[in-house]
């Protein structure tokens, strides 16, 4: 009798469950659409991403164009190192102090700033949306020690926490990322509490508690499709952050030197006192992070006033 009992168990709960995850995905596919829609409505953030895809393009096929090794050292005819040479058609942007092709450094440098940007804004967005969705959704003792800790880590600034962990475990592009996942989730976090506090009290919320529905089944199911465009709007945000943050421990001399990347083609540029005298060795890789970073507020930016029109000017 009890083996009829688990077997219906579940032949009922196994299909329950698919119909959950199919929903699930219906209403994902459905926000999407509607936010696609609406993002396109914005020229300013349309503008925006087509900048970032560009560098993201860039960062793909980067190492299959590059002239010359990121660290491949150019030599005169007379045998001398090829320093601090102006852009020529051999060169487009010319040479490093230590005779290095600076496209090529340039070109390689945009995939670092495109992983740590992309898979920074990742986790800020899958650890601020799951911090934020649980935090409203039970409330509580559990919103109070979570927004608690919120509170302490604002309290750590960014930059000397990088550069301690650079200290302990050696300079890596992981430890700017794991810096970036630690303290750039918070207003995210923030930001998808309070719009959870507004869902849960929705009538299909409420009717879904009703028939018995779990914890994670709502909060995955009918609040999280919700919130989502609120993620991917940080998220954007959360790009422009990791890259300036990497370029920025980088600059410090917190970054790994062999890894070719714009903050340290900036930071080899000033410690070489070239500034001043080989404009194309920094005003590339400058430019660069500028147009990414502005690309990237430009998308949440412009997102944000298609979503919210009262950001809109009148």
């Amino acid at each position: 009798m009890s083996e009829e009992t688990e077997s219906s168990g579940r032949t009922v709960s196994e299909p329950t469950t698919k119909q959950g995850w199919r929903r699930f995905l219906q209403n994902l596919k459905r926000s999407s659409r509607e936010q696609a829609q609406l993002f396109v409505q914005s020229r300013m953030a349309v503008a925006g991403l087509l900048i970032v895809l560009f560098y993201l393009v860039l960062a793909v096929i980067s190492p299959y164009i590059i002239p010359y090794g990121p660290y491949e050292r150019i030599y005169m005819l007379d045998g001398s190192w090829a320093s601090l040479q102006p852009p020529t058609l051999a060169h487009p942007l010319g040479t490093t102090d230590s005779g290095y092709d600076v496209l090529s450094q340039l070109l390689l440098g945009s995939r670092i700033a495109m992983f740590v940007g992309i898979l920074g804004a990742f986790m800020v967005a899958v650890i601020g949306t799951t911090v934020g969705i649980v935090a409203g959704y039970y409330g509580g003792w559990i919103d109070e020690v979570v927004m608690r800790l919120v509170d302490i880590l604002y309290g750590l600034p960014f930059i000397p926490f990088v550069i301690v962990l650079a200290t302990v475990f050696g300079a890596s592009v992981w430890n700017i990322i794991f810096g970036v996942a630690l303290l750039y989730w918070l207003s995210t976090a923030r930001v998808i509490r309070s719009e959870v506090l507004t869902v849960r009290e929705r009538p299909y919320v409420e009717a879904a508690e009703a028939a018995g529905a779990s914890d994670f089944r709502i909060m995955t199911v009918h609040i999280l499709p919700n919130v989502i465009p609120l993620s991917a709007l940080y998220a954007a945000i959360a790009v422009g952050y990791s890259i300036v943050a990497q370029a920025s421990v980088a600059f410090l001399g917190f970054g790994d030197p062999a890894v070719p990347s714009w903050g340290v083609m900036l930071q080899r540029a000033f410690v070489t006192q070239s500034f001043g005298q080989a404009w194309w060795w920094t005003i590339p890789p400058g430019l660069s992070i500028t147009l990414v970073v502005m690309g990237a507020y430009l998308v949440g930016r412009g997102y944000e006033e298609v979503v919210n029109p009262q950001l809109q000017e009148k």
